[in-house]
């Protein structure tokens, strides 16, 4: 079976979720093609077809690469037609058309019995691919495509909804989403959840700690992490004489907001944007810390919570979203009803002055958890029957 699966760049190896999954897949005799905007030189798991430049400022390279695609499209030109004859159909205009054509000509030209697309958002414009190549069409759920996409773009998955013959969700709280935005209830799905490397060992903080208590979260600077209102419980601890050290691993548009609330609220000594680091880094940091938090407004499902309770993190979330299905309220984590600092402020204080005994019994539940529940290996199985399976 020939499998294309479209991102915007090849993933690092860090990045679990798709690297094994394609290894899964060939492991199973299955053809694996990726389809990107962007390569990395060191990206060699499988076949990898890198869509046409775009040049918006140079016209002349930008017809130069215009006529590379014709004629490496001449073979296939019934296909072409057909994507124009489609486009039509449903009231593009010609400018959206040729442009359509150009970016998804990488994808025209290609064999193929499934294309999974790896984020909704990346399937827009690219509806009528599947269709015109005779392929099956996959498109997989993450929290930015339904919980913030459309809220900016209403309507935006009207035509993805009418052509997709199977969906990958992370959640069952994505899917429902997808539900509530207009994803007919017959569309074929599956849920496979985010699942990590387990680690052989782990590092464990078991008896009383006399330092700076050592606090972190993973997360893009973005408003939907609920970093602010972290910040504000955690200000509370400072009144409170707790001592505490929190460390922020990520980077984006939030930064001189966070950076400007930390001075605000009195605690540049306490917290540390330390920005984006390697998968090897942020685990080290991980291992090396006693508390995570990750209190999101929402989250799809979040695999730093998992790589955080699988090395035996006490782990704090919100309950937005995903998040509900990720760890187990008293048993391997804890979580609190998002937006309420203060409620945050006290869980965390209660968490610290656990004893000993009931640390160790957390974070033993916590690594049994993704143990048992969410091995990187589980996963490439499930992707095989994700695919095989009949979806007619």
């Amino acid at each position: 079976m020939r499998i294309g699966i479209v991102l915007s760049e090849t993933p690092s190896y860090s990045e679990t979720f798709f690297t094994s999954k394609i290894k899964g897949l060939q492991k199973h005799g299955f053809k694996v093609t990726l389809f990107v905007q962007h390569k990395k030189d060191d990206f060699n798991l499988c076949e990898v077809r890198v869509a046409p430049k775009v040049y918006k400022r140079n016209l002349i390279l930008l017809l130069g690469s215009g006529l590379i695609v014709f004629f490496r499209g001449f073979l296939k030109y019934n296909r072409f037609l057909k994507f124009i004859e489609l486009e039509r159909e449903y009231g593009r205009s010609k400018k959206q058309m040729l442009k359509n054509l150009y970016n998804n000509s990488h994808l025209l030209t290609a064999d193929l019995d499934w294309i999974h697309f790896g984020f909704a958002t990346i399937a827009i414009q690219s509806e009528h691919v599947a269709k015109v190549i005779g392929a099956k069409m996959a498109v997989s759920f993450r929290g930015f495509d339904l919980d913030v996409y459309p809220l900016k773009y209403t309507g935006c998955y009207e035509l993805l909804w009418n052509q997709v013959d199977k969906v990958h969700s992370i959640s069952n709280y994505l899917l429902n989403t997808a539900y509530n935005i207009g994803l007919p209830k017959s569309v074929s799905y599956q849920i496979i959840t985010p699942a990590i490397c387990v680690p052989e060992h782990f590092k464990k903080q078991d008896s009383e700690k006399t330092s700076a208590f050592k606090i972190v979260t993973v997360a893009r600077l973005h408003w939907m992490k609920g970093l602010q209102d972290t910040l504000e419980a955690l200000a509370m601890l400072k009144s409170k004489q707790i001592a505490f050290k929190y460390i922020i691993i990520g980077s984006g548009i939030q930064y001189e907001n966070l950076k400007y609330a930390i001075f605000q609220l009195g605690i540049e000594d306490y917290v540390i944007l330390e920005g984006q680091k390697t998968h090897e880094e942020t685990m080290a940091v991980l291992e090396d810390s006693d508390m995570y938090i990750q209190y999101s407004h929402s989250e799809g499902f979040c695999n730093a919570v998992l790589e955080a309770q699988g090395r035996g993190l006490l782990c704090i979330t919100s309950d937005g979203g995903g998040l509900q299905e990720n760890i187990i309220h008293g048993k391997t984590g804890w979580m609190v009803p998002k937006r309420q600092p203060k409620l945050l402020a006290e869980t965390i204080i209660n968490v610290m002055n656990l004893p000993v005994e009931e640390k160790r019994r957390m974070r033993a539940n916590a690594i049994n958890h993704v143990n048992s529940n969410f091995d990187v290996k589980n996963q490439a199985e499930q992707f095989v029957t994700f695919y095989s399976e009949h979806t007619d």
